[in-house]
């Protein structure tokens, strides 16, 4: 099960690799980024230690969790999806896509791929995302995907030196259709 490639509509999955880290070093250590993320901006040797942790948490049996490079048609990453396991047959999704390419759909293809792969082959029933209130294109992928909103997380997380709510969102395997709207 390592490493793994999905495609995309108009990007693939793939396991991150460690010549990730100048890519990923694009996308966490951007301020225009990590504020919508759940931790703070990242400086070199903190994103060569993260994309090192993925690179060896997904050659863990069992794997429980998937934090993939999303790659564009170059296969260079432009952003991250991530589907932690958190219990049976359940897991919380993240994404994030470098600023220097918002607004081309990425996001809603990354999150797309990641979930109809957790809920065709890994066989799960619930999906959840917790995002930041005021992350209006977050909430919009969220929201394609089929998601619904099930409350507000008060002081879910701590980051750029304050607490943050959440707004948490799921779906349920037979509620996924496989498109977007």
């Amino acid at each position: 099960m390592y490493p793994i490639t999905i495609p995309g509509r108009v990007i693939t999955l793939r396991d991150l690799r460690p010549d990730d880290a100048a890519d990923a070093l694009a996308i966490v250590g951007d301020n225009r980024v990590t504020q919508w993320l759940s931790f703070d901006s990242r400086d070199q040797a903190a994103t060569v230690a993260m994309v090192e942790g993925a690179v060896a948490r997904a050659q863990l049996t069992p794997r429980n969790e998937y934090y993939l490079a999303v790659a564009d048609t170059s296969d260079r990453m432009i952003g991250f999806a991530r589907l932690g396991l958190t219990g049976h047959q359940a897991a919380k999704l993240g994404y994030a896509i470098g600023a220097d390419h918002w607004g081309h759909g990425y996001a809603t293809d990354a999150a797309s791929t990641i979930v109809d792969y957790g809920f065709r082959e890994l066989r799960l029933h619930r999906i959840t995302a917790a995002i930041g209130p005021d992350n209006a294109a977050s909430i919009a992928v969220a929201k394609r995907l089929g998601m619904r909103y099930e409350g507000r997380l008060r002081d879910h997380v701590y980051t750029n030196n304050a607490w943050r709510d959440s707004l948490l969102y799921s779906i349920l395997a037979p509620e996924w259709s496989g498109t977007t709207g």
